[in-house]
């Protein structure tokens, strides 16, 4: 081994652990809310105030613990599905720049990530108290009570799955040594724009996914573990695309049967 590959080695273990940590503790933030919410997925009742059907207005403490849990459950779901293009990305920088600390750049990329996925954090924040407000969900982090509205979020679900922004957005996601060739910036602040811009690419492929958490249970960890390794598989496995657009005939054929009442 020479000493640069020992140096990539070392760079990929470094990020690895990195990216371990932080969607370890997502996950275990995220799992604790679901326990104490009763909404594990095994029938479990726990229960806190956000796990009752209450109509109050909120107040600030719901709107921040809202945020939070939405902006956490983001970067557990989906920073594991980044790995691939963000161990890459420490590569590149480290072969192309020879920096002696590669991984400011690399922990910059990862924040640029995340802060668009915080962003779909606040709309579903407001999104979860529209519902809320207005009796559509069963608790503040419960499932639509509404068939019409959950059938439809299926529905549109599964035509997303096969529309082309759904495909030009995932083929971004697919193929992470392309998004590098094609969008590499220099620096600090070059790192901040692809992070962003790969952030954008995958919100734009996902975020229909994640609003079906307003179907399957906002804080179900059982449907939230689903999703999460549903989105790595369309992102990583082989034949993801294929993957992609049978889960969405799937979906459409789902939303049928809410729509009609023949699914409850």
């Amino acid at each position: 081994m020479t000493p640069l590959e020992a140096v990539l080695r070392r760079d990929r273990l470094v990020v690895l652990g990195a990216i371990l940590l932080v969607a370890g503790l997502a996950w275990a933030y995220t799992i604790y809310i679901a326990w104490n919410t009763g909404n594990l997925g095994d029938g479990s009742s726990v229960g806190i105030s956000m796990a009752m059907p209450h109509l109050a207005a909120w107040g600030a403490a719901d709107w921040g613990a809202m945020f939070a849990m939405w902006a956490v459950m983001m970067a557990a779901m989906m920073v594991p599905t980044a790995a691939p293009m963000i161990l890459l990305f420490a590569t590149v920088n480290r072969r192309r720049l020879e920096q002696q600390q590669p991984y400011v750049s690399t922990l910059v990329f990862l924040g640029g990530y995340v802060v668009i996925w915080v962003g779909f954090a606040v709309a579903a924040t407001v999104g979860n108290w529209a519902l809320h407000t207005h009796a559509l969900l069963s608790s503040m982090m419960g499932s639509t009570t509404s068939s019409i509205l959950g059938g439809a979020l299926l529905l549109a679900a599964g035509v997303f799955q096969w529309s082309p922004l759904k495909y030009a957005c995932l083929s971004h996601c697919r193929t992470p040594l392309g998004f590098l060739m094609s969008d590499w910036r220099e620096g600090t602040g070059g790192a901040l724009k692809m992070g962003l811009k790969h952030g954008v690419y995958c919100l734009g492929c996902c975020w229909i996914l994640m609003a079906l958490l307003f179907v399957l249970g906002v804080m179900n960890v059982v449907w939230i573990a689903a999703l999460a390794a549903f989105v790595l598989v369309e992102k990583v496995a082989p034949k993801g695309q294929m993957v992609s657009r049978a889960a969405g005939l799937l979906l459409m054929a789902w939303g049928g049967l809410v729509v009609s009442g023949m699914w409850s």
